[in-house]
């Protein structure tokens, strides 16, 4: 069995010699080498390698030294037995000769060792690979090169011909190279940032990064917070820069300033992994790499909901003055990096956590439309590219514009299958699993699942986008469908961290989905293990607090017991407080949930879609303070603000003094409430103040006006509501839906005999479906069942359609039933 290589594969096809061989491109050059060694030409050949020191361009020339050794090597397969011999011995020489100048190649010293061993200068080879494995242990070829060796050591007494004349040479060779191959010592690291107004998230980024380099670049393009003070407390060296809309240029400065041997690049959402710190150091001692990707999670939806994925993100690299930023947005280095070379750019196990992508942070700094706008200036500037239309994409489902993502997300698609790259571009998985998810959410269903299919014929291990089918097929009403996907998901597990994928995909996703079908069936307990499965494993995916509240509740757990089971998460932040305040709450747990929104909000002050939801809950208590207290501290343009500004004008006006509602009014008109709701309120607080109100009041009002009835009845506040009642009768609202509504409300709160009074009202001097029934709940209510009966007949009498009127009659069987139907 032949050993591992590692290097390039070269055509096979060997052209006639060179005029000039020197300044050939590594793949003509490694082709023109094959021309010389079939023509035992091995002098030529040895030249050949040593004019590779001529390049000017350290990258270029190791690229041209790899070409002619892999050359080398592989003519050996079919050359001669004699040949090869001399092809493994100059290829062995040539290469010590390299590695003498530079022995921390990892790749070359595998390679030469492969050339000992078929040598059988085991003891050299032996050097060399365990030399090139300490310096870079994630090399498959070597393990094996070195498992073959051991079976080779283990046949040296079999061998019949003595070992090569050269070979005492090349192990002292050998072993000299081998014990200076060593990671460097003392070179330097330098953190180049590019910020604006970042105050809130750059001290955390700073604190986590400053351990491990030895100087902090920021280029500041124009903040109007503490953000440049911040730097500067933190040591770093700080370049004003007016901002031109290019992201590149700003990096690009900040490269130019930093002094270190190496560059790393974060944003200030970013935020190194404190346990890796020394991991990131231990990456310049490694120059046989030029660049290091590291792993990246980014925190995706509302804050610390737990919704992640994970991508291999380039950050650190060489600091050359060719490696340089290009693009507007989403800026690229990688095409100025030698990727040409094997190994040159690698990956490894340092980790950041991105929080740019969290919904707050998207909100408070209008990332979105910032970025489109970027990133429509380019598309104006330059050429079109797969890559721009995929960025375009990204930003218009953040947007969440679906139609739009799935326009530019598609003309990426096309624009790669066109160019056939689709199936090696490194942004491909996450393209077709955004573009699938585009379609769905655009409703086009059956598009969507045509592309998924598509796409895992592709990428077979996107687990995202069999995910993306169960949820499509539950779209469709398929649940068996969606159950069987979504267990192909767990079987499956995540996707290949390559494919930039979402975390959880094969995990505690795809078991969300199935607990919430089973929630759907009233199978509690089916839906309770899955939920509990998520904490136990997975304690930071805190979107599953709400669902496992309700499993927990429809599984017959009292709410403290449940409480302390979710307590079992890693935390319990603003998010999920509120998902299991409203678990909670539509139990009918309304102390428990008070508690929840309470806790969340003492350590996230500022959620003011929590704080708003404990209002509405405290005014539907009748808490009414505390009610408008709560909502008073919500912003009025806050998203929540209207919905804030209705509860608190529910809680002041008719309570609090004239100059608080008229204040609560304003703060209405500031929050962007319709006018005919403001209408209401206006009237409500003329009534309260002891004037008059307009006469006629628009139908517009009508809607609102029965909300605030139904709140003040709800939290027993009859006189408030007595005052307010009449304002229905100044709406055009017809009399026969003014007595439906309220008899509704009374029915609903349990004053059956004003619920009576108004449906008899309506009931004359003919009587209708909607008043039948009504009368006909009202006499279930009061246990009069033949009543009950004969209401809900006369309802089916005059609407043989009416489902509730024979749905009584099913709780209350009786002769009537047969006739009735």
């Amino acid at each position: 069995m032949p050993l591992r290589l590692t290097g390039s594969t070269l055509t096979q096809s060997v052209p006639g010699p060179a005029s000039d061989p020197a300044g050939l491109p590594a793949d003509a050059l490694g082709r023109h080498a094959l021309g010389l060694l079939r023509r035992g030409e091995l002098d030529a050949y040895r030249g050949l390698l040593r004019s590779t020191d001529e390049r000017p361009d350290p990258q270029r020339r190791f690229e041209a030294a790899l070409a002619l050794i892999d050359a080398g090597l592989r003519e050996t397969r079919q050359a001669s037995e004699g040949l090869a011999v001399r092809i493994f011995v100059a290829v062995a020489e040539e290469a010590l000769a390299i590695l003498e100048r530079e022995p921390s190649e990892p790749v070359l010293l595998n390679l030469a060792g492969v050339a000992c061993y078929e040598l059988w200068a085991l003891d050299a080879a032996q050097a060399l690979f365990g030399a090139a494995l300490r310096l870079d242990d994630g090399l498959p070829e070597v393990r094996r090169n070195l498992a073959q060796l051991a079976g080779r050591r283990r046949a040296v007494g079999r061998r019949r011909r003595p070992p090569h004349a050269a070979v005492p040479a090349l192990t002292r060779r050998a072993h000299a190279v081998a014990g200076a191959a060593r990671p460097a010592t003392g070179l330097t690291l330098s953190l180049c940032m590019i910020v604006r107004d970042e105050e809130q998230m750059l001290p955390r980024c700073l604190a986590a990064a400053a351990p491990a380099v030895n100087e902090i670049v920021v280029v500041d393009t124009g903040s109007t917070d503490r953000t440049i003070e911040i730097a500067r407390e933190f040591g770093a060296r700080v370049i004003e820069h007016e901002w031109t809309g290019s992201f590149s240029e700003a990096r690009n400065i900040s490269f130019e300033a930093a002094t270190g041997d190496w560059i790393v690049y974060l944003d200030a959402d970013e935020v190194l992994e404190p346990d890796d710190v020394e991991k990131l150091r231990a990456l310049t001692g490694k120059t046989w790499h030029e660049a290091f990707y590291l792993v990246e999670t980014s925190w995706l939806g509302e804050d610390g909901d737990g919704a992640s994925m994970v991508n291999n993100a380039l950050r650190v690299f060489r600091n050359r003055p060719s490696y340089r930023f290009k693009d507007r947005l989403h800026e690229q280095i990688l095409h100025t990096l030698p990727t040409y070379v094997p190994g040159r750019v690698t990956h490894s196990s340092v980790r950041i956590a991105h929080y740019g992508y969290l919904g707050s942070v998207r909100t408070a700094k209008e990332k979105s439309q910032r970025n489109l706008e970027l990133l429509r200036r380019q598309a104006q500037e330059g050429p079109q590219t797969a890559f721009l239309h995929f960025n375009l994409g990204s930003e218009y489902a953040a947007a969440g514009d679906h139609a739009a993502a799935a326009a530019e997300l598609q003309a990426a698609r096309s624009m790669l299958l066109a160019d056939g790259d689709l199936e090696a571009c490194h942004f491909a998985p996450p393209l077709m699993t955004r573009l699938v998810m585009a379609l769905r959410f655009a409703n086009r269903l059956p598009e969507a699942r045509r592309v998924a299919a598509e796409s895992l014929r592709i990428f077979p291990e996107l687990t995202d986008i069999v995910l993306a089918q169960g949820r499509i097929a539950q779209a469709l009403g398929e649940d068996a469908k969606a159950i069987e996907l979504y267990r192909r998901c767990i079987e499956m597990g995540d996707a290949p961290v390559r494919y930039g994928a979402m975390v959880g995909s094969g995990t505690f996703l795809p078991r969300l989905a199935l607990a919430e079908l089973h929630l759907q069936r009233g199978e509690a307990a089916a839906a309770r293990e899955l939920l509990s499965w998520c904490v136990e494993h997975h304690p930071g995916f805190l979107a599953v607090a709400g669902p496992y509240t309700t499993a927990l509740l429809a599984d017959g757990v009292p709410p403290a017991e449940a409480v302390t089971e979710l307590e079992r998460l890693d935390r319990l932040p603003a998010i999920a407080r509120l998902q299991v305040g409203n678990a909670l709450a539509a139990a009918g747990e309304r102390e428990a949930a008070v508690r929840q929104y309470r806790l969340g909000l003492d350590g996230s002050p500022g959620h003011h879609r929590a704080r708003t939801a404990l209002s509405e809950l405290l005014l539907a208590g009748g808490e009414w303070g505390p009610a408008a207290e709560e909502a008073r501290l919500v912003p009025a343009d806050d998203p929540s603000g209207p919905g804030a500004c209705r509860i608190e004008l529910c809680a002041t006006i008719g309570r609090e003094p004239a100059d608080d509602a008229e204040r609560a009014l304003a703060r209405a008109r500031d929050a962007g409430l319709p006018r005919a709701e403001l209408e209401m309120f206006g009237a409500w607080a003329a009534v309260a103040a002891g004037s008059m109100p307009p006469a006629q009041l628009p139908l517009g009002c009508a809607p609102m006006l029965v909300v605030a009835l139904e709140t003040l009845l709800r939290g027993g506040d009859g006189e408030r509501f007595a005052a307010l009642a009449p304002l229905l009768e100044r709406t055009p609202l017809p009399e026969r839906d003014r007595r439906e509504a309220l008899a509704q409300m009374y029915l609903a709160n349990g004053l059956l005999a004003h619920a009576a009074r108004e449906w008899m009202a309506a009931a004359t001097p003919a009587p209708d479906t909607r008043a039948l029934l009504g009368l006909a709940l009202v006499a279930e209510r009061h246990g009069m069942a033949q009543d009950a009966r004969n209401f809900a007949a006369g309802a089916l009498e005059l609407d043989r359609e009416c489902g509730p009127a024979r749905e009584l009659l099913a709780r209350l069987p009786g002769p009537e039933i047969a006739a009735a139907a």
